[in-house]
């Protein structure tokens, strides 16, 4: 067949700038001759132009940046396959048509409107058809108002605002429908927010999301009743949150009842392509309108959303925008027109089979975990899974009374949707950490709070999901839900244990994921820098802390946090030592003020000492003066006069002790002609929870259960080794090898002589008793 050389040539160029765009692992090797960067400031154009690799080369500067590391966590580009090749071609080729005679350009968009509708009704069931294609998907839903005001009121051409102040329009949506869709219309429209009414969902039958239809019903017969025109319903098939969809059934038929048009938008309007549909969304094949997103559905970049509708009157669709007597206009659908022919029908229907198989696959292995509830309208064929984190502390088979009263013993559950909603977050970030493709996101639900959402039909045919990613993410889930429960149990005995122990502080804090928020609260002396003395204590604390060798998580928080110059404890597990982990926050605070202090007092004690020395050395100067007398100090007559009379004076100094913060003299060092030590230095107080470890055995962490017996035998106090030194070991039967604690009593005396050996020119260990002292203080070492 032949090619047009230009068509042919504009493939061959989009698939060079994809391979070139698409390579983040390439190296640029002309990095620091052409230096571009997001930061280089825009100079003047070159006057005999670059060529296409180049442009090509800022361009991918541009996408991706220096800031590429960084971010590469946040960043997660777009799987563009071979099908996207073809979205994209169809804008370069819908550039390329506009330019033809306008004759051959008026059928050839007429052939590609209309195949495209076809097409499109065909596979969503949507019979006898109209389309609107447009890049936002809320504009197909504007057009669609500004249809049916021109429906309703006949004098609207004419007259304008004037007929829709005589009797206003009225336009309900529901209160799970997008965030901003009804101020959004009433801006785009010119009508006041009056003109918007949001319908409440069930709150007693039913779905939590789905609108409630007899609600809907008496607020229409009351708006009729005041003189307003019900004019539009905006109802879902997959919400944006939770995935339910509405009573399509029933709201038609009050539609028709009060000559209202019905409008369905939704991520589960994917399924009408499919062979088997819920009897709950085939419904919306009955309304007078839907917005499709196919980009999403089938992983088509920059493709256009698609409104169909069904209106008798062109000349209506005309004047609401619907239509366009453009060409040009027409060529939207021109990328979608050959992505769909690029799929084929089965390509399409398999796509959107394979994300609902993804969906069914999460939710029945989420029905075998503990601690998971699901928020599912339909576990059959719901595409869209939302769940959460929850624990019920109440017994099922109690009255609701006495759940009550279960509940209310609990302080846990004093807050519990606002910790629950916590846990959730952090759930969800992690699990969308850990499994990127998963494209596992967090949603926030009216009634259920803080969830995660897993919608495969928005997200796998963007990030190529598989089933092994959603196996992955049930593995991710099962590995923290153990940390969630444990967590949760003990952060009521961490705020106990603070609560408890003087020095610390407990910080509430719910939206803190972890075990719970500390302050080191310092003994403040009423100076100025207090607040200063409470940060630095706190900063070095966590420091202290995060050099522990434990699987803890320290640190200061949220950048933006509420709460300052405090330490953070993340997510634990079940063999915490919560009691240990307290005592080592408050012994670490107390000997990090305790040093700080002695640095203060010892830096005063050292500026009084050179005051008090600077006057004795005064004074001692005079004493001299008097002493040796007046002659002495005259340089010649003093020289002679020591030569025929020597004055002999006994050298008198002073040395200063850091340890007891006072002066001395110095003349029992020169008698001894040795320095004296002074006196011991004060202990470093130290935390008092040294517990003996098994190897391997991490900080705060309890012993394991098999080991129980050897932690109860090793677990021996201080005070019972000091007495134990002095006995000797039990007399071995013959062959009986002596244990650890054996050999190491009766080599003691060995090491004990040895001391006394070395020590020879000490006094008090020439003598056994001497001896038995050492070997004691040695121990105790």
């Amino acid at each position: 067949k032949m090619v047009d050389p230009t068509l042919a040539e504009m493939g061959k160029n989009l698939n060079e700038a994809m391979k070139m765009l698409e390579d983040n692992q390439r190296k640029v090797e002309e990095e620091n001759e052409k230096k571009y960067s997001r930061k280089d400031i825009p100079g003047p154009l070159q006057g005999s132009g670059q060529d296409m690799v180049s442009i090509l080369q800022l361009v991918q500067n541009l996408m991706h940046g220096e800031e590429e590391e960084e971010t590469s966590q946040a960043y997660r580009l777009q799987n563009v396959g071979e099908q996207g090749h073809m979205a994209l071609l169809g804008h370069s080729l819908a550039a390329y048509i506009s330019v033809l005679d306008r004759e051959r350009l008026r059928k050839l968009t007429t052939r590609i409107l209309s195949d495209t509708t076809l097409w499109l009704c065909r596979l969503f069931r949507y019979e006898n058809g109209s389309a609107y294609y447009h890049e936002d998907d809320r504009e197909g839903l504007l057009k669609i108002c500004r249809l049916v005001i021109h429906t309703r009121y006949e004098d609207y051409t004419t007259e304008g605002f004037n007929v829709l102040y005589t009797k206003q329009p009225v336009i309900y949506i529901s209160s799970a429908a997008r965030t901003g869709l009804g101020q959004a219309l009433c801006s785009q429209l010119g009508l006041p927010l009056s003109c918007m009414c949001r319908v409440p969902c069930n709150t007693m039958f039913g779905s939590q999301h789905q609108m409630d239809v007899a609600l809907l019903d008496r607020v229409i017969k009351d708006d009729v009743d005041s003189g307003k025109l019900p004019l539009l319903l905006v109802a879902n098939a997959g919400t944006p949150g939770a995935g339910h969809t509405d009573k399509l059934g029933r709201l038609k038929e009050l539609c028709e009842q009060y000559n209202m048009w019905l409008h369905v938008e939704g991520v589960n309007l994917a399924t009408l392509a499919l062979g088997y549909v819920s009897s709950s969304v085939l419904a919306a094949t009955k309304c007078d309108s839907m917005t499709l997103t196919l980009g999403s559905w089938l992983g088509l970049p920059a493709v256009p959303a698609v409104t169909l509708y069904r209106h008798e009157d062109p000349s209506l669709s005309l004047a609401a925008g619907l239509t366009s007597s453009q060409p040009v206009e027409k060529l939207r659908a021109l990328p979608l027109w050959l992505s769909l022919q690029y799929l084929g029908h089965d390509g399409i229907v398999e796509r959107i089979k394979h994300a609902s198989q993804l969906s069914q696959r999460l939710l029945e292995n989420l029905k075998n975990l503990d601690f998971i509830k699901t928020s599912v309208e339909d576990e059959l064929s719901s595409p869209v899974v939302v769940f959460k984190f929850f624990r019920d502390y109440s017994n099922k088979d109690q009255p609701s009374h006495a759940a009550q009263v279960s509940t209310l013993q609990h302080p846990i559950i004093s807050n519990e949707r606002h910790i629950y909603d916590t846990f959730n977050q952090w759930l969800g970030e992690q699990l969308a950490q850990l499994v990127p493709a998963s494209g596992a996101d967090v949603v926030e639900l009216e009634d259920e709070g803080t969830c995660v959402r897993f919608s495969p039909l928005m997200t796998s045919a963007v990030l190529g999901t598989e089933i092994q990613d959603v196996d992955q993410l049930v593995d991710c889930l099962k590995m923290k839900i153990p940390v969630l429960t444990s967590t949760l149990q003990l952060r009521e005995e961490f705020e106990q244990e603070v609560r408890r122990t003087v020095g610390l502080l407990y910080i509430e804090d719910l939206n803190w994921p972890g075990l719970g928020v500390v302050r080191y609260d310092c003994q403040s002396d009423g100076k100025n820098d207090g607040d200063q003395e409470l940060e630095k204590i706190n900063t070095e604390l966590l420091k202290k802390l995060n050099e522990l060798e434990s699987d803890l998580t320290f640190s200061l928080g949220p950048e933006f946090g509420a709460q300052k110059n405090c330490v953070y404890i993340g997510m634990v597990t079940e063999d915490l030592d919560v009691s240990e982990l307290v005592e080592t926050i408050a012994a670490t605070g107390r000997e990090i003020e305790e040093n700080s202090r002695l640095l203060e007092n010892m830096t005063e004690v050292v500026r009084k000492g050179i005051q008090e020395a600077q006057l004795q050395l005064q004074k001692a100067n005079e004493e001299r003066l008097l002493e040796e007398g007046l002659l002495r100090q005259i340089p010649v007559v003093g020289s002679v006069l020591n030569w025929f009379s020597p004055f002999q004076a006994s050298p008198k100094g002073r040395t200063f002790n850091l340890t007891a913060g006072s002066l001395e003299s110095t003349e029992s060092t020169y008698v001894s002609k040795a320095q004296g030590t002074g006196a011991t230095p004060p202990p470093t107080p130290a935390s008092s929870l040294a517990k003996q470890r098994l190897p391997g055995q991490k900080v705060f962490r309890r012993s394991l259960r098999s080991s129980d017996a050897f932690s109860e035998t090793s677990s021996v106090s201080h005070c019972d080794d000091l007495e134990k030194v002095d006995q000797r070991p039990p007399a071995l039967s013959p062959g009986q090898e002596p244990g650890p604690s054996e050999r190491e009593k009766t080599e003691e005396p060995e090491a004990v002589q040895a001391t006394c050996r070395d020590t020879e020119d000490i006094q008090s260990a020439q003598s056994p008793a001497g001896c038995t002292k050492v070997g004691q203080e040695e121990s105790q070492r």
